[in-house]
């Protein structure tokens, strides 16, 4: 995965959205929080950084099922540091598409009515687990994935709100014309 520019505009502009978005209309003015979900959206803007959990024979897993079946285990039972970084990309993952792309989990499954409660539960789960794991010392502390775990719901609202900014704002600038880029 590339490393995107702490300065890069990119960052700016998902700082700028999330900050607006959670703190003037979700009520969840955390700087700590606010960060994390703007660097999540970052990140995220590499198709890689979606799929970074792998079988052991190498495979890119796309689903969250396929995740949990390779660890087998709701109880981490492996290095907590890798276990961490599953669980955390998880609550990422779930996060990222219950949010922002609500549905598009509804279209990748028709026949399954509980697929986005699924999400919020894996999503809570996750973080919960991340919680537990963590430590001061690691880049982001435990109260941090505590709170995204008891707040989950809070951010998923919060992350439709900066879709729907960007794509007022992109809608804007069409009828105006301009380049987007």
């Amino acid at each position: 995965m590339q490393n995107i520019d702490p300065n890069h505009p990119l960052r700016r502009h998902f700082a700028a959205a999330v900050e607006h978005a959670f703190c003037e209309e979700v009520g969840l003015c955390d700087p700590e929080l606010t960060s994390y979900l703007a660097d999540l959206l970052v990140n995220f803007t590499h198709i890689d950084t979606l799929n970074t959990i792998r079988n052991v024979q190498g495979r890119e897993l796309e689903q969250i099922a396929s995740v949990l079946i390779a660890i087998s285990d709701e109880k981490p039972t492996t290095d907590a540091e890798r276990d961490r970084a599953v669980y955390q990309h998880i609550g990422d993952f779930t996060l990222f598409w219950a949010g922002l792309y609500p549905e598009h989990l509804r279209k990748a499954s028709r026949q399954r009515s509980d697929v986005l409660l699924d999400y919020v539960i894996r999503g809570k789960q996750s973080y919960h687990i991340v919680s537990s794991l963590a430590n001061q010392r690691d880049t982001y502390p435990p109260e941090l994935f505590q709170h995204l775990s008891e707040d989950f719901e809070s951010c998923l609202y919060g992350l439709g709100l900066v879709r729907r900014g960007w794509e007022t704002a992109q809608s804007d600038e069409d009828q105006r014309g301009e380049l987007l880029y």
